[in-house]
């Protein structure tokens, strides 16, 4: 099998060569990006989006940046895409992928398993509607 090329993403690595511990990932038609272990951004059909949290959203909304939408049923209010100014901007381009890969690190670890989350949505199914 031969290697994936896309420009777009080389591009995106390239602007972040500075961010030391970057790796990036295939997945699902896109590309994963981890600094220092952390996923934070996503790589995705030409766009860029980074992991947000309730205190930096307003950085991507205030420009009129749009979550990462997976299909027209699902949509991850998580991931925005970058600006495109940003984007351009490899020094500003790692302070913003900083920001979304520390907010990893700041947010409580989940405890919720699978097993849970099956669990959760019987007891849902069955519960009385009113």
């Amino acid at each position: 099998m031969t290697a994936r090329h896309d420009g777009f993403k080389d591009f995106v690595l390239d602007q972040l060569a500075d961010l030391r511990g970057l790796t990036c990932r295939a997945m699902f038609g896109g590309y994963g990006l981890r600094h220092r272990g952390i996923f934070f951004g996503i790589v995705h059909k030409g766009r860029v989006y980074f992991k947000v949290t309730p205190e930096t959203v307003a950085n991507y909304t205030e420009q009129r940046m749009k979550p990462f939408r997976i299909s027209s049923a699902m949509t991850l209010q998580t991931y925005y895409e970058v600006p495109t100014d940003v984007l351009e901007d490899a020094e500003q381009l790692a302070i913003w992928a900083e920001t979304a890969s520390a907010a990893q690190l700041s947010r409580p670890a989940r405890t919720r398993t699978a097993a849970t989350a099956r669990r959760s949505r019987a007891a849902q199914k069955s519960s009385p509607r009113s």
